[in-house]
């Protein structure tokens, strides 16, 4: 089940994303998120008219997607970054396409006309995702971030709406 995500979830949602924090390159964090920050990004992405959503299975959160703004600046307003992430148990099973397919057709139903998703590379497996919505790359940058002692590529795909 994929449902909008409430302050509540902010307990599970942190669990999920210190996972990556803690053991990938997938986000560039390095310090895990605790309950309550991760409770407050939930409240300002809701605030901001835009949606995150989380998937549910058993009354567990095993993944969450949000969109945020892309930049700051009011003619970005059009234009928003993607993130989807979910429980090393979650994954290979098809819910971030549902994720996904909710966050799209939601980005629709609020007149947005870019989504952005950053990826870590090499990511095949988001890249594959991103792509399978129509997403194309539009960017390769070479190693713009360093963690866990190794520099990382960042590529960036586009949907146009």
């Amino acid at each position: 089940m994929i449902r909008h995500a409430t302050l509540e979830d902010g307990v599970a949602i942190a669990a999920i994303y210190n996972h990556y924090i803690a053991n990938t390159v997938v986000t560039f964090e390095e310090e895990p998120v605790d309950a309550a920050e991760m409770a407050g990004r939930v409240r300002d992405t809701l605030e901001s008219g835009l949606p995150w959503l989380v998937a549910v299975e058993a009354d567990r959160v095993v993944g969450y997607g949000y969109l945020t703004k892309w930049k700051s600046r009011c003619s970005y307003r059009y234009s928003v970054e993607s993130s989807i992430y979910f429980a090393p148990d979650a994954t290979g099973r098809g819910l971030g396409s549902e994720i996904y397919r909710h966050l799209i057709d939601a980005a629709r139903a609020l007149g947005l006309h870019a989504i952005i998703g950053g990826v870590s590379l090499p990511n095949p497996a988001s890249t594959a995702l991103h792509e399978k919505f129509g997403f194309k790359q539009v960017a390769h940058f070479r190693e713009t971030g360093f963690k866990l002692n190794q520099w990382i590529d960042v590529g960036y795909w586009e949907l146009l709406l």
